[in-house]
């Protein structure tokens, strides 16, 4: 099953680093994505959502704001469930997301991996 890490980071410090090294370690395929460039964990950093992949989760670390420009592809493509870290929260994509019949979680990777609830 496939995770995108959406907003991923370069930057050992930032959450969603962190994020593409716990779901590698605990064997799960991710597709780290952002308008950075570079790579995570030698996974090369897509600049755009994958559109034909069959997608289980996103991993969200991206501000509302952020995430609009993300929506319609997102959309077109819906994985099973995304999970929406602190500070990602999003009302508005929650509820399109909602209707289009995918969970919609606000947890935090990091602590569900841990508890071993991802």
């Amino acid at each position: 099953m496939i995770t995108v890490v959406l907003g991923a980071s370069t930057n050992p410090r930032r959450y969603s680093y962190k994020a593409v090294e716990v779901l590698l370690e605990a064997k799960h395929e991710v597709i780290p994505v952002s308008i950075k460039k570079g790579s995570v964990f030698d996974l090369p950093i897509q600049s755009e959502y994958p559109k034909d992949v069959k997608i289980d989760t996103i991993a969200m670390y991206l501000g509302a704001e952020n995430q609009k420009a993300h929506y319609d592809s997102i959309l077109a493509n819906p994985p099973r469930r995304i999970i929406f870290n602190p500070g990602t929260y999003n009302p508005e994509f929650q509820q399109l997301l909602k209707e289009k019949g995918v969970d919609v979680v606000n947890d935090c990777v990091l602590i569900m991996n841990s508890r071993g609830i991802y």
